[in-house]
């Protein structure tokens, strides 16, 4: 993996995890409010699935 397309995924996910609070900033104090509630292992259990579709949609498009 090169440098460039590093930082273009990095980029794109700034950009992705950006459009919430830009488009509806009281959902996403919500959800943020909710998240705080949660329990370590529900966080990571979060953590864990989203990194889990991460890969199948890289994988999927390569």
């Amino acid at each position: 993996m090169s440098t460039s397309t590093l930082l273009l995924a990095i980029g794109l996910v700034l950009v992705i995890e950006g459009i919430l609070p830009l488009v509806s900033p009281q959902a996403w104090k919500q959800t943020f409010s909710r998240m705080v509630e949660m329990k370590d292992g529900q966080l990571r259990f979060v953590g864990l699935a989203s990194m889990i579709i991460g890969l199948v949609i890289v994988l999927l498009v390569q």
